[in-house]
């Protein structure tokens, strides 16, 4: 049996920078602000180190806030200086720049549309920049039932599939004569989107490796689907030999937060069985 890692897989820059930055920060007085990335085994890995996690402003009286990789509105800069709380940001420079973007295109006078998931915290964010005045966006279901409007701005997650932005967006191209499209997307997402989705096509299996609260590594799950039997799993713990019986070959992918050490242990186990 061949075992095939995907050309793009694991850490991207943004997730690398958040840990580094953790890392710097790790004095058993800090804390991140919500996990500061989506992989359960390397939060847990950062609170024995001494960087703890708290889910809410209010739970910390002293000490360094770090704003994780999925950053936050603009209110909760205010409100941890207000505490006397230090701040590091570990914001993504992508999730930052699709903040950005909803901002100047709110201050344009625009109806600001985030292209994403309602309830993940880099779209929170996102909205908090736009004034809280954006509509999410997640299915071409949303798009077809949006209203026209005068002037438009669409920004996206950075995470969302390429192929779903750009049905969303053909779909909204109708809504306004007046459209700014920012594609927020970031680089890596396309690559291990594109890799993981060549790779599926040349195997019989593809395992999946990341949090199950990680939307790009849930995304990279769902695209492999579409090509061959997929699982998902977050260890190599959870591998099951049973999975890859008759399998010639079995491909490997991970999210963009799921650490080195864990895609080594999978395929290690891979190879021995």
């Amino acid at each position: 049996m061949q075992v095939i890692l995907s050309e793009y897989l694991g850490f991207c820059y943004g997730v690398k920078r958040a840990i580094k930055i953790a890392r710097e920060h790790a004095d058993g007085k800090s804390c991140t602000l919500g996990p500061i990335i989506h992989n359960p085994q390397m939060v847990e890995r950062l609170k024995a180190e001494g960087v703890g996690t708290v889910e809410d402003l209010s739970a910390m009286e002293e000490g360094t806030i770090i704003i994780r990789s999925h950053g936050v509105g603009p209110q909760v800069y205010e409100n941890a200086k207000a505490k006397g709380l230090k701040v590091v940001d570990a914001t993504c420079p992508h999730v930052k720049k699709a903040q950005l973007s909803a901002k100047e295109l709110a201050q344009d006078g625009r109806q600001v549309v985030i292209i994403g998931e309602k309830n993940h915290p880099e779209v929170k964010s996102i909205f908090e920049w736009s004034n809280k005045s954006a509509i999410i966006l997640e299915t071409e279901e949303d798009a077809k039932n949006f209203p026209h409007c005068e002037k438009l701005g669409i920004v996206s997650q950075t995470t969302v599939s390429g192929s779903n932005f750009v049905k969303i967006v053909a779909h909204l191209l109708e809504k306004s004569h007046d459209i700014r499209i920012l594609r927020t997307i970031c680089t890596a997402t396309d690559q291990r989107q594109k890799a993981a989705l060549e790779l599926a096509s040349k195997v019989d299996v593809m395992l999946v490796i990341g949090g199950r609260n990680s939307a790009n590594t849930t995304r990279l799950a769902q695209l492999c689907e579409k090509k061959c039997k997929t699982y998902h799993i977050e260890t190599a713990a959870e591998l099951k030999p049973a999975w890859l019986d008759n399998a010639d070959k079995v491909g490997i992918t991970a999210g963009a937060s799921t650490p080195d050490w864990i895609i080594g242990e999978v395929y290690k186990q891979c190879q021995r069985i």
